[in-house]
């Protein structure tokens, strides 16, 4: 049974037992401020189980994808190192909110690993609550005495909450599970020992293939537990664990679910995999490994690009870059692919994937060319990298925070990669001293504060709050449903959710509504709206003094949102007349809406020359002129809209209905759900201000509407204007391009007396070079600050005396320290030295500065002129 036929018969098999069939959620946790990544199957369904929104139907089932790399659930380090771990994985899931419960959720399990899967009985065990008395928990009778209808009672296992009770997190639903184990063991390996005895006991080949949670309970912030009024089902199965169990296979990667990945690689490593594994084949391959952990990673990259997370530098993005160039490195380390490769197994996975999760294969091309550049980019110096890791002093078997910084700062290693190369040498890594370095040099963005959520106080049931901001700006007869209080940085914060509001929460790009609330004439202002799940959060400055009145009179700063409305409509404006310049292949990647700002982030993989804005400029303001109205289709079923040819984004959730917004159906017809112009006359005037890359494919607009446009242009012709008055009514085109040339004519002058300067000098410190260890250095310094003949000399005189390190300080034009340094490549490459790392600790020990650069060229500067002499001086003894 191949693994596309075991997934289309999970589906099946619920879908006729009545169950909704609905689509995976975007890996990436959008809406949902406690998650990075959906890492659970139940993830996304959140908001039925707490309440805040009704579910399609009452029962459903779906096939999710999921991702666990940060946080509590964190697999990366034991991806490849075994057969069943896995960073991106999919958790095939039936849910039941209020309708059946144990005896039919159990019962089905059975029904469709033993009848469909054929899964024999005699190697399936199941596991039941055995009750917790510090909680007053009882023994799950229930769910044991269903099993007892299809499994013989020594295979029915009793563990404590650890195994057997599931918490969404340290408040909300919860309740006792039942998991179904599967023993894979050969049948001479079963005759020896018992699979009940191995059932939770972390052996590879008794797994945990299924797990259904019974949610009975609420946990409260105080830690007590309130019974569930409806008590719902959520189930989840590890869908590479089952193709393992239904194909007989010796691990999850030796289903066709990793099989044609690892295949290529093979093919085009000349390697061959093995199938071995550390702590199970005593000649275990690192070749293996690091095929399992190139096919997994892959998956990780691909479908979080696909969804809208691109590589960066922080946040989500990075977690991708770190899984990214863990890859890499695996590949060129033990397959010895010294190329990028994993953009070449895009097209397999993504025709895998195509029936399931098809926007990986509409955006192919795109996300090939993402992780292209970023494999290019991580292999210009992962060489470097590891070679300094080879030359490090590395003291007590420990790498130190400064050298793990070193790695993380100059070569791009994430910590986690030097920790795992560190520990394939027997070294560990002194984390605590990296953390302190990464702050102290302010690389990293910080962390988020700590964060206290208290208790929702609720003064009404109310399970669907209405919004109803697209008509109205003002509400007179709103009711607070709960508030809360949210501590932050040590300053508390106030959250007030209303039954209905006219306040749009943050979302889609568009930034939340300001304005106020009144309590009984007692006004608040409202500081931000923020949308939590599909909660609508008013954060407030306090809370009144009279929470119990019955009104709140509720008024959105009417000007901010207009202003908001410009910008946003203007969007998808321009979002039509990219793809009408530029071609379809144009999708967006983000964008950023306020009263002042409008950033359109999108998917095209060269310049926008000025020739194509001038084009896409006049086709938004001739759409503005035409003042096109606003035509708005809401609650408008999922299936209507693609067929009317809405667009529609790659990694955001729809739901079984939408809001559709058109500026001419022939024009611009998008899913949205922000706020709107009623016409685009109102936008009054589009002017683009700057266009530039943001990643590797993605490309940046920022443009100006309504005022902000009528100011840009304002300032313009004063500054025009105040030209005009220095040139004296020339052409004055003519006469800035005569001044201009002027200016390069002299400049380049200037740039010959330096350079004769520098040339002159050159003779000398040739003549002062000194041999230390077998290597020229050249220390000086220099009566010149401009930094490209400094260069250019530091380059002539390594080139000259190579072998060699030249490292020259100077005092700037401003009167700020500047050390150059200057290393041979063959110095980097053999003993291991670093330009970068050199000036950086200089900088910061004699110059209060800091710098760096490449490890064969780096510069530094700093704010303390006294200590130049000493920090040129001190290069010698860090060779």
């Amino acid at each position: 049974m191949t693994s596309r036929q075991i997934r289309r018969h999970f589906l099946d098999f619920f879908a006729s037992k009545g169950h909704k069939i609905i689509p995976s959620a975007p890996i990436v946790a959008k809406s949902d401020p406690t998650l990075m990544f959906i890492n659970s199957g139940m993830a996304p369904l959140k908001d039925f189980f707490l309440g805040n929104q009704t579910p399609p139907a009452k029962r459903v089932a779906d096939t999710q994808k999921c991702l666990r790399v940060t946080g509590k659930h964190n697999d990366l380090e034991d991806v490849g190192r075994d057969g069943y771990h896995h960073t991106m994985f999919e958790m095939l899931g039936n849910w039941s909110f209020g309708d059946y419960f144990k005896k039919d959720a159990l019962a089905w399990s059975w029904e469709l690993l033993t009848e469909v899967y054929k899964i024999p009985k005699d190697r399936l065990y199941v596991s039941v609550f055995k009750g917790d008395e510090k909680e007053n928990l009882p023994f799950d009778q229930e769910a044991f005495d269903t099993w007892k209808q299809f499994v013989p009672e020594d295979r029915i296992l009793p563990f404590g909450k650890k195994e057997n009770f599931w918490e969404m997190g340290e408040q909300g639903p919860c309740g006792p599970c039942s998991e179904i184990h599967v023993d894979l063991r050969s049948d001479e390996e079963r005759a020896r020992v018992d699979g009940r005895d191995l059932v939770n006991a972390d052996d590879p080949n008794v797994i945990e293939v299924w797990n259904n949670v019974f949610m009975e309970f609420n946990r409260k912030a105080d830690g007590s537990l309130d019974v569930l009024p409806a008590k719902s089902v959520d189930t989840g199965m590890g869908f590479e664990r089952l193709c393992r169990a239904v194909q007989g296979s010796n691990s999850n990667y030796d289903t066709d679910v990793f099989l044609p990945l690892i295949n290529f690689l093979e093919n085009y490593s000349g390697i061959k995999y093995t199938g071995t594994y550390p702590g199970v084949d005593e000649n275990w391959s690192k070749t293996d490994i690091a095929m399992r952990v190139v096919a997994d990673h892959l998956r990780a990259v691909s479908f979080t690009i696909a969804d809208g997370e691109l590589p960066s530098n922080t946040g989500a993005g990075y977690v991708i870059r770190r899984i990214l160039r863990r890859a890499v490195r695996y590949y060129y380390s033990f397959l010895n692919l010294k190329e990028p490769i994993l953009y070449r197994l895009l097209p397999i996975l993504a025709e895998d994937f195509s029936d399931v999760f098809p926007e990986l294969n509409a955006q192919l091309d795109f996300v090939m060319r993402v992780i292209l550049e970023e494999e290019k980019s991580f292999l210009r110096t992962l060489e470097s990298g590891l070679k300094r890791i080879d030359v490090l002093d590395v003291k007590n078997n420990t790498i130190s925070g400064e050298q793990a910084f070193e790695l993380y700062d100059t070569f791009g290693f994430p910590i986690d990669l030097t920790r795992l190369i560190g520990g394939e040498k027997g070294w560990s890594v002194d984390e605590a001293g990296f953390e302190a370095a990464l702050q102290e040099q302010k690389i990293r963005s910080r962390k988020d504060a700590a964060k206290t959520v208290g208790d929702w106080v609720v003064l009404r049931d109310e399970l669907n709050p209405e919004f109803v901001g697209y008509d109205q700006l003002e509400l007179r007869d709103a009711h607070v449903i709960k508030y809360r209080t949210v501590v932050i940085k040590n300053e508390e914060q106030y959250h007030v959710v209303l039954d209905k509001t006219p306040f749009y929460p943050e979302g889609g790009g568009q930034v939340g509504d300001t304005g106020y609330l009144q309590f009984a004439g007692e006004t608040i202002r409202v500081l931000d709206t923020k949308k939590e799940n599909d909660l609508v959060i008013h954060v407030v400055e306090r809370l009144p003094d009279y929470m119990q009145d019955p009104t709140v009179h509720c008024v959105v700063n009417e000007r901010k949102r207009r202003l908001t409305e410009s910008n946003h409509s203007a969007t998808h404006l321009l979002h039509a007349a990219l793809r009408k310049v530029l071609g379809t292949h144009v999708q967006q990647k983000g964008s950023y809406l306020d009263d002042q700002t409008l950033r359109f982030d999108f998917a095209h993989f060269q310049k926008v020359t000025d020739e194509e804005i001038a084009q896409i400029e006049k086709i938004v303001n001739e759409k503005i002129r035409q003042d096109v109205p606003l035509e708005e289709s809401r609650k408008l079923p999922i299936e209507e809209a693609k067929k009317s040819g809405a667009m529609m984004l790659f990694g955001e959730k729809y739901g079984e209905t939408v809001r559709m917004i058109t500026f001419d159906p022939t024009y611009s017809r998008e899913l949205c759900g922000g706020c709107h112009v009623r016409s685009t006359g109102n936008i009054g005037y589009f002017k683009i201000v700057s266009e530039g890359a943001v990643a590797a494919g993605v490309r940046r607009i920022e443009a100006l509407t309504a005022e902000g446009a009528e100011k840009y242009v304002s300032d313009l012709q004063q500054d025009v204007a105040a030209i005009r008055t220095f040139v004296k009514g020339k052409d004055l085109v003519k006469a800035v391009a005569d001044l201009y040339e002027d200016y390069r004519r002299l400049q380049k002058e200037i740039e010959k007396l330096v350079q004769e300067q520098a040339s002159g000098l050159r003779e000398g410190l040739r003549g002062q070079a000194r041999d230390v260890n077998g290597i020229k250095l050249v220390t000086a310094l220099l009566p010149i600050n401009d930094a490209n003949a400094i260069k250019t000399l530091a380059f002539e005189l390594e080139r000259e005396l190579a072998p060699a390190v030249v490292a020259f300080g100077t005092v700037s034009a401003d009167g700020k320290p500047m050390l150059t340094v200057k290393i041979s490549d063959s110095l980097v490459k053999d003993k291991g030295l670093n330009a970068g790392s050199i000036v950086r600790e200089l900088a910061k020990k004699h110059l209060n500065g800091g710098g760096g650069g490449q490890p064969f060229f780096a510069t530094a500067g700093g704010s303390d002129v006294s200590g130049l002499k000493a920090a040129v001086e001190a290069v010698e003894g860090m060779l």
